[in-house]
């Protein structure tokens, strides 16, 4: 059975997660990729909220699934749920705010306690616009993503510069686990339930059945 006898238009579903402080433009750098918009009165999101796009790599349909919540300790409860299913995470700073960025050792120990072990991680220091309010040095970044073994981009939602590579390398870095068998999907080739509450699937390091079409998720 191909893909068009499912009915759905791409190759995979994968799901992805935004992390970090709230206020660093999470939501803004969502919008900006999904629909290339920009809200200057953009507010801090309250509860969860995806968006979803379709690009190609490598000649098979994704479906990017990013899932975004704002990052105050309030909303600390949906933790759990929100990561569940993630084969892919953005932890975003302010690169004018170096609390943000101070945070974001906090921010990828609560990934790797609550997602899968393997999944792809990038660093974003967003709002590269506000260069001459810079707080954090892009060596210092750079060196503490490589560490890490995350993929880091200096990102500015609100002129688009480098939002558009810093999704697709993410997306591209899932891609290549998945065809490493280093990540296993479900049958659809879905990482993701329909929502945090719905039906998901962990993920996990072991050799799997060629992924078929991607749920009906979204």
């Amino acid at each position: 059975m191909n893909n068009e006898d499912y009915g759905y238009d791409y190759d995979y579903l994968f799901k992805i997660v935004l992390i970090g402080d709230s206020g660093v433009g999470k939501s803004n750098l969502l919008s900006r990729f999904t629909s290339n918009e920009f809200n200057m009165e953009s507010k801090s999101t309250i509860g969860v909220e995806f968006a979803t796009r379709t690009i190609e790599v490598e000649n098979k349909k994704i479906k990017a699934q990013i899932w975004d919540t704002a990052g105050q300790e309030r909303y600390r409860a949906i933790t759990s749920a929100y990561y569940r299913g993630a084969v892919g995470a953005l932890i975003v700073y302010d690169i004018s705010k170096s609390s943000s960025y101070e945070n974001c050792n906090h921010w990828l120990m609560e990934l790797r306690e609550n997602a899968d072990e393997n999944v792809a991680v990038g660093l974003i220091g967003n709002k590269s616009d506000l260069a001459h309010l810079r707080a954090v040095p892009t060596d210092e970044a750079k060196n503490f993503a490589q560490e890490n073994q995350l993929l880091f981009t200096e990102t500015s939602a609100l002129n688009s510069e480098n939002v558009d590579q810093a999704f697709r390398e993410l997306i591209s870095a899932i891609y290549q686990m998945v065809s490493k068998h280093q990540v296993d999907l479900n049958e659809y080739g879905s990482s993701s339930g329909q929502a945090p509450k719905g039906p998901t699937i962990s993920l996990t390091p072991a050799p799997h059945e060629k992924a078929k079409k991607g749920n009906n998720c979204c």
